[in-house]
């Protein structure tokens, strides 16, 4: 029997890359996001894989809708093997005092209460089978802090919280929790900051190569490949021309 796994924020980008890897592998996979276009055009590229593919189309930083879209799920389905809180996002890059709130309330919303409250809807079931792996997407900003990052830094520092907090209440259930703190990453994470000025998006890599969705996605087959008796705590993951949050060597 197929493993299965959920993956959050799975349109595009590393969410993307990750149900690609995680259907070459033989999981069953629920893909969540909100754009439901892309979804049903990923299924139809993991159906390739020969895997059964839901798509549970609805906003992570909507609770209800997350509520709904879980309850939905026959019970089969709710016994995930994995959970990859992907879903997360970075909202303007501006210095405190002139910080946009929704933008901050979109951040707090989809990188901390969103991945709470997926998580707690998946947690009491791998606590019923004694098993299970959760798998955080966090940042290198969940240790560093740079300039005009401050609320998206703080988010991704609860992330790592979040994680070493899960893993010790999660530790008598035998289930794993990691996190991945990936650097500069070339997806639609800088046009998103931007509000789409791709301009000001591709100036972030300019000179440099930076990791790709599916280098991240590379990283988060290592983990779910360990036996039983391994867990990758945190993995951080830089270009090579990244030192830093905030140093870098550009050509």
């Amino acid at each position: 029997m197929n493993k299965r796994a959920m993956i959050t924020g799975a349109s595009s980008g590393i969410g993307k890359a990750t149900a690609l890897m995680m259907a070459r592998n033989g999981y069953n996979l629920i893909i969540t996001g909100r754009r439901e276009k892309r979804l049903h055009e990923l299924a139809d590229q993991l159906k390739k894989s020969e895997i059964e593919v839901k798509i549970m189309p609805f906003d992570i930083r909507d609770p209800q809708a997350t509520r709904n879209a879980w309850n939905a799920l026959s019970k089969e389905w709710k016994q995930l093997d994995v959970l990859v809180n992907n879903a997360g996002l970075a909202a303007g890059a501006d210095p405190i005092q002139e910080g946009r709130w929704e933008d901050w309330e979109q951040m707090i919303d989809t990188n901390i209460k969103g991945l709470l409250s997926i998580t707690r809807l998946v947690t009491p079931e791998m606590i019923k089978r004694n098993k299970g792996h959760i798998i955080n997407v966090s940042s290198i900003a969940s240790s560093e802090v740079y300039a005009n990052g401050n609320v998206y830094c703080a988010s991704k520092h609860a992330v790592h919280a979040l994680t070493k907090g899960m893993r010790i209440d999660l530790l008598p259930h035998n289930i794993k929790v990691s996190s991945i703190s990936p650097g500069m990453v070339e997806t639609e994470f800088s046009i998103v900051r931007y509000h789409g000025d791709k301009g000001k998006a591709d100036k972030v890599y300019e000179g440099l190569t930076p990791l790709n969705a599916d280098d991240v996605a590379d990283a988060i087959e290592f983990m779910i490949t360990r036996p039983s008796h391994v867990n990758v705590n945190d993995m951080l993951l830089m270009p090579t021309a990244q030192a830093s949050a905030v140093y870098n060597h550009r050509e």
